[in-house]
């Protein structure tokens, strides 16, 4: 995507850090990292399907050796297309995992 900057805002508190998807200076989506754990993504609604939640996840995978994340069964797609090992762990809950 042009002009998309996914790392340009880049907070940290401790091992927690926040990836901020940003063009011309408007906050489409962030990411937010606990260690290798994906605690949330989230886009602008009228943004989503245009590949920010997957930058912001491709970025994320940069900076750590691996990722692990937990999600509804509607979001499986999106984490297998990524890369992502998944396994269920509930009636409606998965876990994946990019190593």
């Amino acid at each position: 995507m042009a002009g998309l900057e996914v790392d340009r805002e880049a907070v940290m508190d401790g091992e927690r850090e926040v990836l901020v998807a940003v063009t011309d200076g408007r906050v489409l989506g962030a990411l937010v990292l606990d260690g290798a754990y994906i605690e949330a993504v989230a886009v602008r609604p009228g943004r989503r399907g245009r590949g920010i939640g997957s930058a912001l996840v491709v970025a994320a995978a940069a900076r750590r050796d691996r990722l692990v994340a937990e999600f509804d069964t509607k979001l499986r797609g999106f984490y297998r297309n990524l890369g992502f090992d998944t396994e269920r762990i509930g009636e409606s809950r998965y876990r994946g995992e990019l190593p």
